[in-house]
């Protein structure tokens, strides 16, 4: 929309402005990390003999060179920390499409709101099954040996985060920072 300031000078008004596409970034982020986080052969690792990931449990035999491996999706809070993860990836999927859909076509401020509801949610869903995933881990898996929280576990914490700032970022009114843009 073309505005006239003081006389023959004429300034573009704009409802994108960086702050929007360094959100759209963050989700893009978010949703790489998310993917990354899912596919990950390691969310729990213990001395070269025992990895968890989302979708099995592996473990060595100290006598032993070949690795067991059985279904994680046998018991009912690895279930639900799956489905939290991926509902909340489904969410940010969704909030990223809507956001480049509006960002084509023009109809940019009233997507707004929704992409950031969305994101709210998905990071909700995310922390859930991220709190949920250690303290059923450790109420319930006795690991007599050393083990930590690997890599995957912590993409899905980056995840999270990138989520978080994308919703803050399409939080902020662009009406409020017209004259810095």
């Amino acid at each position: 929309m073309p505005s006239s300031v003081s006389g023959a000078e004429e300034v573009r008004v704009s409802a994108l402005t960086p702050l929007k596409l360094v959100g759209l970034v963050c989700v893009l982020l978010a949703l790489c990390l998310d993917v990354g986080a899912m596919v990950s052969p390691a969310w729990v690792t213990a001395d070269d003999q025992y990895s968890l990931s989302l979708w099995v449990s592996c473990w060595k035999p100290v006598s032993s060179v070949d690795w067991s491996c059985s279904s994680t999706l046998t018991t009912d809070w690895q279930i639900a920390t799956l489905a939290l993860l991926m509902g909340g990836a489904a969410l940010t999927l969704l909030s990223f499409l809507v956001a480049l859909v509006s960002l084509c076509f023009g109809s940019r401020s009233r997507c707004y709101k929704p992409v950031a509801v969305m994101l709210y949610s998905a990071v909700v869903l995310q922390v859930c099954s991220l709190v949920l995933f250690p303290i059923k881990f450790i109420e319930t898996i006795s690991l007599r040996v050393y083990h930590e929280f690997n890599w995957g576990y912590g993409l899905a914490w980056g995840s999270t985060i990138f989520s978080f700032g994308g919703a803050v970022l399409y939080c902020l009114n662009p009406k409020n920072y017209e004259e810095y843009y």
